[in-house]
Protein backbone atom coordinates (compact mmCIF):
# COMPACT_ATOMS: atom_id res chain seq x y z
CA UNK A 1 0.00 0.00 0.00
CA UNK A 2 2.82 2.05 1.03
CA UNK A 3 5.05 1.19 -1.71
CA UNK A 4 3.86 3.86 -4.95
CA UNK A 5 4.09 7.56 -3.20
CA UNK A 6 0.52 8.68 -2.70
CA UNK A 7 1.45 12.06 -4.85
CA UNK A 8 2.32 9.95 -7.72
CA UNK A 9 -0.39 7.37 -7.34
CA UNK A 10 -3.58 9.97 -6.89
CA UNK A 11 -1.75 12.68 -9.16
CA UNK A 12 -4.52 14.20 -11.48
CA UNK A 13 -5.06 12.66 -14.69
CA UNK A 14 -7.09 14.62 -16.76
CA UNK A 15 -8.08 18.95 -16.50
CA UNK A 16 -11.09 17.66 -14.27
CA UNK A 17 -9.08 16.12 -11.76
CA UNK A 18 -7.34 19.67 -10.96
CA UNK A 19 -8.61 20.76 -7.66
CA UNK A 20 -9.99 25.02 -8.13
CA UNK A 21 -7.66 26.03 -10.51
CA UNK A 22 -10.92 26.67 -12.96
CA UNK A 23 -10.04 30.19 -14.48
CA UNK A 24 -6.21 28.33 -15.66
CA UNK A 25 -8.14 25.24 -16.92
CA UNK A 26 -10.53 26.84 -18.40
CA UNK A 27 -8.20 28.38 -20.52
CA UNK A 28 -5.56 25.30 -21.16
CA UNK A 29 -8.19 23.33 -22.43
CA UNK A 30 -8.57 25.93 -25.59
CA UNK A 31 -4.82 26.09 -25.87
CA UNK A 32 -5.02 22.36 -25.84
CA UNK A 33 -7.33 21.92 -28.97
CA UNK A 34 -4.56 23.40 -31.31
CA UNK A 35 -1.10 21.77 -32.05
CA UNK A 36 0.61 25.47 -32.05
CA UNK A 37 0.75 26.06 -28.27
CA UNK A 38 2.95 28.70 -27.47
CA UNK A 39 5.62 27.87 -24.62
CA UNK A 40 4.35 28.03 -21.32
CA UNK A 41 4.75 29.30 -17.49
CA UNK A 42 2.88 27.92 -14.69
CA UNK A 43 3.00 29.99 -11.92
CA UNK A 44 2.13 29.83 -8.32
CA UNK A 45 1.97 28.21 -4.71
CA UNK A 46 3.96 25.08 -3.97
CA UNK A 47 1.22 22.10 -4.26
CA UNK A 48 -1.07 23.95 -6.31
CA UNK A 49 -1.26 21.70 -9.63
CA UNK A 50 1.42 23.57 -11.88
CA UNK A 51 3.67 20.17 -11.98
CA UNK A 52 0.60 17.93 -13.08
CA UNK A 53 -1.14 20.31 -15.57
CA UNK A 54 2.22 20.33 -17.61
CA UNK A 55 1.79 16.30 -17.47
CA UNK A 56 -1.81 16.11 -18.65
CA UNK A 57 -0.78 19.05 -21.74
CA UNK A 58 2.22 16.37 -22.43
CA UNK A 59 0.57 13.43 -22.60
CA UNK A 60 -2.55 15.33 -24.20
CA UNK A 61 -0.37 15.64 -27.13
CA UNK A 62 2.07 12.59 -26.74
CA UNK A 63 1.11 8.83 -26.99
CA UNK A 64 2.28 6.41 -24.35
CA UNK A 65 4.97 5.08 -26.53
CA UNK A 66 6.70 8.68 -27.16
CA UNK A 67 6.68 9.84 -23.36
CA UNK A 68 10.45 8.64 -23.03
CA UNK A 69 11.71 10.30 -25.98
CA UNK A 70 9.52 13.29 -26.66
CA UNK A 71 9.52 14.64 -22.59
CA UNK A 72 12.48 15.87 -21.34
CA UNK A 73 11.13 16.75 -17.34
CA UNK A 74 14.05 18.24 -14.68
CA UNK A 75 13.81 19.77 -11.86
CA UNK A 76 15.59 22.92 -12.33
CA UNK A 77 17.28 23.57 -9.24
CA UNK A 78 18.71 20.46 -9.13
CA UNK A 79 19.84 19.74 -12.57
CA UNK A 80 19.94 22.92 -14.52
CA UNK A 81 23.21 24.43 -14.63
CA UNK A 82 25.25 26.09 -17.98
CA UNK A 83 27.10 22.99 -18.72
CA UNK A 84 23.79 20.97 -18.55
CA UNK A 85 22.06 23.67 -20.99
CA UNK A 86 25.02 23.86 -23.42
CA UNK A 87 24.95 19.33 -23.54
CA UNK A 88 21.73 17.45 -22.59
CA UNK A 89 19.22 20.08 -23.02
CA UNK A 90 20.82 21.64 -26.38
CA UNK A 91 21.12 17.72 -27.80
CA UNK A 92 17.34 16.63 -26.69
CA UNK A 93 16.00 20.17 -28.61
CA UNK A 94 17.69 19.76 -31.43
CA UNK A 95 16.79 15.96 -32.07
CA UNK A 96 13.86 17.45 -32.72
CA UNK A 97 12.72 15.14 -36.21
CA UNK A 98 9.71 12.62 -34.44
CA UNK A 99 7.24 10.60 -36.08
CA UNK A 100 4.63 11.99 -37.68
CA UNK A 101 5.74 16.04 -36.70
CA UNK A 102 4.54 14.92 -32.92
CA UNK A 103 5.50 17.74 -30.55
CA UNK A 104 8.06 17.35 -28.04
CA UNK A 105 8.30 19.26 -24.68
CA UNK A 106 10.78 20.25 -21.73
CA UNK A 107 9.07 20.42 -18.39
CA UNK A 108 11.60 22.17 -15.83
CA UNK A 109 10.17 22.44 -12.36
CA UNK A 110 11.44 25.28 -9.91
CA UNK A 111 12.72 27.57 -12.77
CA UNK A 112 12.50 30.78 -10.86
CA UNK A 113 15.68 28.84 -9.51
CA UNK A 114 17.84 28.77 -12.17
CA UNK A 115 21.06 31.31 -12.06
CA UNK A 116 20.47 34.40 -14.11
CA UNK A 117 23.26 33.23 -16.83
CA UNK A 118 21.75 30.39 -17.53
CA UNK A 119 18.36 31.80 -17.97
CA UNK A 120 20.02 33.72 -21.23
CA UNK A 121 21.34 30.04 -22.13
CA UNK A 122 17.95 28.76 -21.72
CA UNK A 123 16.50 31.92 -23.36
CA UNK A 124 18.43 31.18 -26.84
CA UNK A 125 17.64 28.02 -27.07
CA UNK A 126 13.77 28.71 -26.90
CA UNK A 127 14.46 31.65 -29.13
CA UNK A 128 15.70 29.00 -31.96
CA UNK A 129 13.78 26.09 -31.34
CA UNK A 130 11.22 24.24 -33.89
CA UNK A 131 7.41 24.79 -33.92
CA UNK A 132 7.78 21.27 -32.41
CA UNK A 133 9.77 21.56 -29.37
CA UNK A 134 7.27 23.27 -26.43
CA UNK A 135 8.39 24.37 -23.44
CA UNK A 136 6.99 24.37 -19.85
CA UNK A 137 8.56 26.21 -16.85
CA UNK A 138 7.08 25.79 -12.89
CA UNK A 139 8.00 28.36 -10.72
CA UNK A 140 6.50 29.82 -7.72
CA UNK A 141 7.81 33.11 -8.07
CA UNK A 142 7.89 34.64 -11.78
CA UNK A 143 9.61 37.61 -10.74
CA UNK A 144 12.70 35.64 -10.57
CA UNK A 145 12.01 34.81 -14.20
CA UNK A 146 13.68 37.31 -17.16
CA UNK A 147 11.63 39.25 -18.85
CA UNK A 148 12.96 37.50 -22.30
CA UNK A 149 11.83 34.42 -21.50
CA UNK A 150 8.82 35.56 -19.81
CA UNK A 151 8.01 37.45 -22.87
CA UNK A 152 7.90 34.40 -24.87
CA UNK A 153 5.54 32.44 -23.18
CA UNK A 154 2.02 32.07 -22.38
CA UNK A 155 1.56 32.51 -18.21
CA UNK A 156 -0.94 30.92 -16.12
CA UNK A 157 -1.35 32.03 -12.50
CA UNK A 158 -2.52 29.07 -10.18
CA UNK A 159 -3.70 29.99 -6.96
CA UNK A 160 -3.44 28.83 -3.11
CA UNK A 161 -5.99 26.00 -2.91
CA UNK A 162 -8.84 26.48 -0.63
CA UNK A 163 -8.89 24.55 3.04
CA UNK A 164 -12.23 22.97 2.39
CA UNK A 165 -10.56 21.55 -1.31
CA UNK A 166 -7.60 20.49 0.37
CA UNK A 167 -9.67 18.31 3.36
CA UNK A 168 -11.97 17.23 0.88
CA UNK A 169 -9.15 15.24 -1.28
CA UNK A 170 -7.82 14.24 1.75
CA UNK A 171 -10.99 12.44 3.05
CA UNK A 172 -11.30 10.86 -0.65
CA UNK A 173 -7.60 9.44 0.20
CA UNK A 174 -8.36 8.09 3.15
CA UNK A 175 -11.38 6.84 2.01
CA UNK A 176 -9.83 4.75 -1.29
CA UNK A 177 -6.67 3.54 1.06
CA UNK A 178 -9.64 2.28 3.40
CA UNK A 179 -8.12 3.90 6.50
CA UNK A 180 -9.53 3.61 9.71
CA UNK A 181 -9.48 7.44 11.49
CA UNK A 182 -10.79 7.60 14.72
CA UNK A 183 -14.30 9.37 14.33
CA UNK A 184 -13.76 11.48 17.29
CA UNK A 185 -11.02 12.95 16.32
CA UNK A 186 -10.77 13.13 12.43
CA UNK A 187 -11.66 16.88 12.33
CA UNK A 188 -8.65 17.86 14.14
CA UNK A 189 -6.33 15.03 12.06
CA UNK A 190 -7.37 16.73 9.09
CA UNK A 191 -7.30 20.71 9.93
CA UNK A 192 -3.55 19.65 11.18
CA UNK A 193 -2.76 18.25 8.05
CA UNK A 194 -4.08 20.90 6.68
CA UNK A 195 -1.90 23.65 9.01
CA UNK A 196 0.79 21.49 8.45
CA UNK A 197 0.69 22.30 4.49
CA UNK A 198 0.87 25.80 4.86
CA UNK A 199 -2.05 24.80 1.69
CA UNK A 200 0.51 22.52 -0.11
CA UNK A 201 -1.46 20.07 -1.51
CA UNK A 202 1.60 17.84 -2.22
CA UNK A 203 2.43 18.22 1.23
CA UNK A 204 -0.63 17.10 2.93
CA UNK A 205 -0.99 13.99 1.06
CA UNK A 206 2.68 13.16 1.90
CA UNK A 207 2.00 14.22 5.78
CA UNK A 208 -0.92 11.96 5.56
CA UNK A 209 1.05 8.97 3.67
CA UNK A 210 3.43 9.55 6.22
CA UNK A 211 1.69 9.15 9.23
CA UNK A 212 0.19 5.65 8.11
CA UNK A 213 4.17 4.47 7.53
CA UNK A 214 4.79 5.16 11.42
CA UNK A 215 1.30 3.65 12.16
CA UNK A 216 0.01 6.52 13.73
CA UNK A 217 -3.62 6.46 12.76
CA UNK A 218 -4.85 3.78 15.26
CA UNK A 219 -3.74 5.37 18.19
CA UNK A 220 -3.84 9.05 16.92
CA UNK A 221 -1.94 11.53 18.69
CA UNK A 222 -2.12 14.63 16.72
CA UNK A 223 1.05 15.87 19.01
CA UNK A 224 3.06 12.82 17.70
CA UNK A 225 2.24 14.40 13.98
CA UNK A 226 3.05 17.58 14.73
CA UNK A 227 6.46 16.54 16.56
CA UNK A 228 7.49 14.27 13.22
CA UNK A 229 6.60 17.26 10.91
CA UNK A 230 9.06 19.82 12.65
CA UNK A 231 6.38 21.79 14.26
CA UNK A 232 6.61 22.11 18.19
CA UNK A 233 3.79 19.85 19.52
CA UNK A 234 0.56 21.88 22.05
CA UNK A 235 2.30 21.37 25.37
CA UNK A 236 5.57 22.78 24.27
CA UNK A 237 3.73 25.78 22.07
CA UNK A 238 2.30 27.09 25.26
CA UNK A 239 5.24 26.78 27.56
CA UNK A 240 7.01 28.39 25.02
CA UNK A 241 4.41 31.64 24.87
CA UNK A 242 4.22 31.50 28.49
CA UNK A 243 8.30 32.05 28.75
CA UNK A 244 7.74 34.52 26.10
CA UNK A 245 4.86 36.66 27.63
CA UNK A 246 7.31 36.68 30.89
CA UNK A 247 9.96 38.22 28.76
CA UNK A 248 12.34 35.39 29.69
CA UNK A 249 14.18 34.92 26.86
CA UNK A 250 16.76 32.17 28.48
CA UNK A 251 13.88 30.13 29.15
CA UNK A 252 12.30 30.15 25.83
CA UNK A 253 15.87 29.10 24.19
CA UNK A 254 16.70 26.16 26.43
CA UNK A 255 12.25 25.10 25.51
CA UNK A 256 13.67 25.60 21.40
CA UNK A 257 16.33 23.80 22.61
CA UNK A 258 15.35 20.72 24.37
CA UNK A 259 13.04 19.76 20.92
CA UNK A 260 14.61 16.64 19.20
CA UNK A 261 13.26 17.39 15.76
CA UNK A 262 12.34 21.67 14.83
CA UNK A 263 12.54 22.86 11.16
CA UNK A 264 13.02 26.29 11.82
CA UNK A 265 10.87 27.78 9.28
CA UNK A 266 8.10 25.63 10.67
CA UNK A 267 8.55 27.24 13.78
CA UNK A 268 8.53 30.64 12.13
CA UNK A 269 5.33 30.04 10.50
CA UNK A 270 3.76 28.04 13.87
CA UNK A 271 5.21 31.40 16.27
CA UNK A 272 4.32 34.16 13.60
CA UNK A 273 0.15 32.42 14.02
CA UNK A 274 0.65 33.53 18.05
CA UNK A 275 1.51 37.13 17.57
CA UNK A 276 -2.22 37.72 17.98
CA UNK A 277 -2.23 36.33 21.50
CA UNK A 278 0.90 38.32 22.98
CA UNK A 279 1.25 41.24 24.38
CA UNK A 280 3.05 43.15 22.08
CA UNK A 281 3.59 47.16 21.43
CA UNK A 282 0.83 47.71 18.06
CA UNK A 283 2.91 50.41 17.23
CA UNK A 284 5.77 47.19 16.69
CA UNK A 285 3.86 45.06 14.93
CA UNK A 286 4.36 45.35 11.30
CA UNK A 287 7.80 45.76 12.24
CA UNK A 288 7.89 42.75 13.58
CA UNK A 289 6.43 40.38 10.70
CA UNK A 290 9.10 42.26 8.28
CA UNK A 291 11.94 41.46 10.74
CA UNK A 292 10.21 37.63 10.46
CA UNK A 293 10.19 37.51 6.86
CA UNK A 294 13.96 38.73 6.92
CA UNK A 295 14.75 35.71 9.07
CA UNK A 296 12.97 33.16 7.25
CA UNK A 297 14.56 34.61 4.18
CA UNK A 298 17.69 33.98 5.83
CA UNK A 299 17.51 30.90 6.98
CA UNK A 300 16.22 29.81 3.22
CA UNK A 301 19.55 31.44 1.75
CA UNK A 302 21.19 29.23 4.35
CA UNK A 303 21.83 31.30 7.70
CA UNK A 304 22.61 29.45 10.66
CA UNK A 305 19.36 28.59 12.22
CA UNK A 306 20.45 28.70 15.78
CA UNK A 307 21.23 31.87 15.51
CA UNK A 308 18.35 33.32 13.60
CA UNK A 309 15.94 31.87 15.71
CA UNK A 310 17.81 33.04 18.72
CA UNK A 311 17.43 36.49 16.99
CA UNK A 312 13.79 36.39 16.59
CA UNK A 313 13.27 34.95 20.15
CA UNK A 314 14.87 38.08 21.46
CA UNK A 315 13.28 40.87 19.15
CA UNK A 316 9.73 38.97 19.80
CA UNK A 317 10.08 39.40 23.58
CA UNK A 318 11.50 42.91 23.14
CA UNK A 319 8.27 43.91 22.03
CA UNK A 320 6.17 42.00 24.61
CA UNK A 321 4.02 44.79 27.04
CA UNK A 322 4.62 43.76 30.85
Amino acid sequence: MLEIPWTEKYRPKNFDDIVSQNIAINNLREFVKNTNIPHLIFTGPAGTGKTSTALIIARHFLKEEELDTNLLELNASDTVRIDFVRDILKNFVNQSFTKNGSLKFVLLDEADNIPGQVQQALRRIIEKTSDNIKFILLCNYINRIIDPIVSRCAVFRFTSLPKKKIIDRLKYITEKENLKIPSNKSEQFFNQIYFISGGDLRKAINTLQMAVALELLENLDINEILRISGFLDKLTLKNLISAIKRKDFISSKEIIDAVEILDSRNFIRQLSEMLPILDLDPSKIINLRTYIGEIDYRISQGADEYIQISALLANIIEYIQI
